[in-house]
């Protein structure tokens, strides 16, 4: 299968990356295509890609069409490349926040059926433990849908997902890291705050995360019980779970979720 970017920025070379590593697809089987050449180029180079200087090359080439591009210029780069696809109907990937296949579809102006799949992505894929959401159009095949899973399984972990939870996904998957780093300055501040210095303070806070979710990841155990596995009677961490729920804590982190999944409702109205 030769496969096809248009945009090749951190999110697709993470992807083109991972599939690579992980045997999924030959370096010379990717084409690559970037508004920034100097930069393309020299990614291509780096992996044994292929980069061309025009989109509608690449689409002529690829069977997936993979549009790594934000969300404010896909509709752009779909009129664009609007011709080449309807004559060579490569299968359509597309990473665009909150932007539906129907949205994608519609810019078509057709009757003629194309296979749309649409990702929610998350940045940690950038280090080959990324979250991504995966459904097809009605026009897209169970196979297909399978083939994108495979491929975003070689930088994490994905799942089928029906679309009307994309906005769902896109809180507890996409944009939680942004939620996390958050929670793990936090502990580091209260770190500097007790007199421990920030760089050392950063980087236990951050093992400290890092091991807690490989421990999750790896029991059948629920988070709960794990607390209470930390927990001693009337020791610290009980101390600090009540200070915590004193403070709303697990109402405060879901109200954020909320705003989360309702920002990105209202952007896929627009």
């Amino acid at each position: 299968m030769k496969i096809g970017f248009i945009g090749a920025g951190n999110m697709a070379s993470a992807i083109v990356e991972g599939i690579v590593q992980k045997d999924f697809s030959q370096p010379e089987d990717i084409y690559l295509y970037d508004i920034s050449a100097e930069k393309v180029h020299a990614f291509a180079e780096k992996v044994g890609a292929h980069a061309l200087n025009d989109p509608q090359e690449v689409i002529k080439t690829v069977d997936t069409l993979i549009l790594a591009v934000k969300p404010n210029v896909i509709k752009g780069v779909l009129l664009e490349a609007k011709d080449a696809i309807l004559q060579n109907d490569p299968l359509i990937v597309s990473i665009a926040a909150g932007t539906s296949t129907e949205a994608i579809y519609d810019v078509f102006e057709t009757d003629q059926p194309i296979r749309i799949v649409r990702v929610m992505p998350n940045m940690n894929a950038m280090v080959s433990e990324g979250a991504a959401a995966v459904c097809g159009n009605t026009s897209a095949t169970k196979e297909d849908v399978a083939t994108i899973i495979d491929l975003f399984n070689a930088v994490g972990k994905a799942w089928p997902l029906e679309e009307k939870y994309f906005s769902i996904f896109t809180a507890i998957a996409g944009s939680s890291p942004a939620y996390t780093f958050l929670f793990i300055d936090s502990i580091a501040r209260a770190a500097v705050k007790n007199g421990l210095p920030k760089d050392i303070a950063l980087e236990m806070a951050t093992q400290a995360v890092l091991g807690s979710a490989e421990t999750l990841a790896h029991s059948k155990e629920n988070p709960w019980t794990l607390i209470d596995r930390v927990s001693s009677p009337g020791g610290t961490t009980v101390a600090g779970i009540v200070e915590l729920e004193d403070n709303a804590f697990i109402s405060t982190v879901i109200k954020g979720i909320d705003a989360t999944i309702r920002k990105d409702e209202e952007l896929g109205k627009k």
